[in-house]
């Protein structure tokens, strides 16, 4: 039973091409949202809620674009932008 298995294991890895399994709401990100590096190269400086207010021990970021409705686009898009929760996404100092 285990020769057989390990044969049909090594079968399907050599043989068959290798295929990207993709999550759906990986799948669902439009391509502007995927990550901080995309957005950062149109947004230098992120994107943030008109009264946001940067969460730092050191001195706060201030110069990120401000549009709450862009940054609720993106929130839709991908949560995982603004992972401290200040109302900015992908902020750079």
């Amino acid at each position: 039973m285990r020769k057989k298995l390990a044969g049909a294991v090594a079968c399907l890895t050599i043989g068959a091409p290798l295929l990207v399994l993709v999550t759906p709401a990986e799948a669902a990100v439009p391509a502007q949202w995927q990550n901080c590096t995309v957005v950062n190269n149109r947004l230098p400086h992120g994107v943030g809620r008109a009264n946001a207010r940067d969460r730092t021990s050191g001195t706060p970021v201030t110069n990120f674009r401000r549009d709450t409705a862009l940054y609720n686009t993106a929130m839709r898009a991908n949560r995982g932008l603004d992972r401290d929760g200040d109302g900015i996404a992908c902020e750079k100092a």
